[in-house]
């Protein structure tokens, strides 16, 4: 090993698997920002469930092994390459990154970085990211909405979920939203819903369907699909539009409940976006962090060597609130 070179704890994954492949080591080299690029002093990294699947090898994008998971690091600017406006201590948050979030130190594409304002703490700025650029994709992009349209926000509880709630209120939606738990039903009122349902009650389908009446409902933003999918068709306006965020399987529907409705159904991938889409989402974003109304809510909180222990939870512990992130301060 070359003397001299910084050394920094980071995550690797030398084979794809399970959460056991996620491998704490202590003697990665510190990435050094070339053209366009910056170097982030990491405090926090949002997880995200896409890395459970990447990580698991049965997600269409395969990184080269071994690699680093996470792109949704805040931190503070460490280094910086040539025609890169920002600066050594500048505080940010990224939605990609070059090298890998889940470690001491980041290298990220200076487009992919973004100023994090001083009213948001770290771990509120490594609960951007992804959740809210899709999000904001999944409500003005993909499903168009208008002011004064209804949303449906089905598992609205998590870091998408409740970025959704935020948006859709902001823009003037009337927001439905529904949680497995009590304190996920609070959490989501809290944040933009003017109604929560629990979707852990066998009749919850009809309490909406009476709440919204015969218009039905006119965008739903749909975390798992392969639970809800079939449900979400029977809720829907004329019209209407399902917007797949999230999906863990297979499912089968009527395609007849698409006809009578004149039905969308429009699946989401945030890595889909352009440059410039990134540009226009960050800005609406940077706006709804200077009013307010954009405020990341934090659910678990786990170390580095704690991590195999948060891609396990993100998928199977039930009735998540808020979004889950590593913290390396």
């Amino acid at each position: 090993m070359a003397t001299g070179l910084k050394l920094m704890r980071a995550i690797r994954v030398f084979e794809f698997g399970g959460p056991e492949v996620l491998k704490l080591q202590s003697d990665v080299a510190v990435p050094t920002p070339k053209d366009h690029q910056v170097l982030i002093k990491v405090h926090a990294c949002g997880v995200n469930p896409v890395e459970t699947y990447i990580r698991s090898g049965t997600y269409k994008r395969k990184p080269h092994l071994p690699y680093t998971p996470g792109s949704d690091v805040a931190g503070v600017i460490e280094a910086v390459g040539d025609h890169v406006s920002f600066k050594k201590g500048d505080r940010v948050f990224t939605t990609s990154t070059i090298s890998g979030g889940y470690a001491e130190y980041a290298l990220a594409a200076d487009h992919t970085v973004y100023p994090l304002p001083e009213k948001l703490d770290f771990k509120q700025g490594a609960a951007i990211g992804i959740p809210y650029f899709t999000a904001y994709r999944a409500l003005l992009h993909s499903a168009r909405v208008k002011a004064g349209e209804s949303v449906l926000v089905h598992g609205a509880s998590g870091g998408v979920g409740l970025a959704a709630c935020q948006i859709a209120r902001a823009y003037g939606l009337e927001v439905l939203g529904t949680a497995g738990t009590e304190e996920g039903q609070n959490v989501v009122l809290q944040n933009g819903a003017h109604k929560v349902f629990n979707h852990r009650e066998h009749n919850y389908i009809d309490k909406i369907k009476k709440s919204v009446g015969e218009k039905g409902i006119d965008v739903i933003i749909e975390m798992l699909a392969n639970v809800n999918l079939n449900n979400d068709l029977k809720l829907l306006s004329q019209g209407g539009r399902v917007i797949v965020v999230g999906s863990r399987g297979p499912i089968e529907i009527n395609p007849r409940d698409t006809m009578t409705m004149e039905s969308s159904i429009i699946g989401v991938s945030l890595y889909s976006s352009t440059k410039g889409e990134f540009r226009q989402y960050a800005a609406a974003l940077q706006a709804g962090m200077e009013i307010g109304w954009l405020k990341p809510v934090i659910g678990s909180q786990y170390p580095l060597e704690k991590v195999a222990q948060a891609h396990e939870n993100i998928i199977h512990s039930s009735g998540a609130t808020g979004k889950m992130i590593l913290l390396l301060e």
